[in-house]
């Protein structure tokens, strides 16, 4: 569970250890992730902590190695860092490309390549955006990042669909989380969300549990190389 420390990816670790699951949850704050992994235990839940930062990519191919093979990934690990298109500069750039993309892709890569080396099968599930599907204001970085995962999504599905490597994604609208939360600030922002959200509210962490749940086990065993919009109807125009 990349990103686990809070947000989306804390609820999908606390959704998937209700679910039976051991869980290891990952981010690059350990004094957060040891705070999650022992209320999760408390709880007579399965949960153990492991610092990764995923834009370090030999790092995180190491502890990958080290700790796996994992069944299942959860990445929600991400960087918003949002500018009119005009005025982006090059080092924002960078720091949400190695996040969103970079990031992204390599941790795929490596937990499937302990899989594939262990001979099991497993799902393989990134956290993008209905970003990754639209467009959005001052967020042309964000958006371009988050439509890349949804590539390397089908062309990683089509690579290893025969070794029974699922590789889907989850694509929230705008969740309450910390990383929102200067959105939500401002008005005109949203004035703007909720005129697309059709279901009339915004996203709660909840509203992804049972999406990843479903795509972590063999509920969805059938579905590689798509996604699940949970975005109260954004894209349905």
């Amino acid at each position: 569970m990349a990103g686990g420390s809070s947000g989306i990816g804390l609820a999908c670790a606390v959704a998937l250890a209700h679910a039976g699951a051991k869980v290891t949850v990952a981010a690059r704050n350990i004094a957060k992730i040891e705070a999650v992994v022992a209320e999760i235990n408390a709880a007579g839940l399965a949960a153990d902590a492991l610092t990764l930062d995923v834009a370090d990519v030999a790092a995180t191919e190491t502890a990958v190695l080290e700790h796996g093979p994992f069944d299942v990934l959860v990445n929600s690990a991400g960087l918003a860092i949002h500018s009119p298109a005009v005025d982006t500069i090059a080092a924002d750039f960078d720091a949400v490309c190695d996040i969103n993309f970079k990031g992204a892709y390599f941790l795929t890569r490596a937990v499937a390549r302990g899989l594939i080396a262990a001979g099991k099968q497993g799902s393989l599930i990134n956290i993008t955006s209905q970003m990754a599907h639209v467009g959005g204001i001052d967020r042309a970085v964000y958006c371009g990042t988050k439509h890349a995962v949804e590539g390397f999504t089908k062309a990683m599905a089509i690579e290893w669909g025969a070794l029974g490597i699922r590789v889907n994604t989850i694509c929230p609208t705008f969740i309450r989380t910390p990383l929102t939360e200067q959105t939500f600030k401002n008005p005109e922002r949203v004035a703007w969300i909720m005129d697309k959200i059709k279901l009339g509210r915004v996203g709660e962490v909840t509203d992804i549990m049972g999406p990843v749940v479903y795509l972590a086990s063999d509920a969805s065993a059938l579905m590689t190389g798509t996604h699940l919009l949970i975005d109260g109807g954004w894209t349905a125009d």
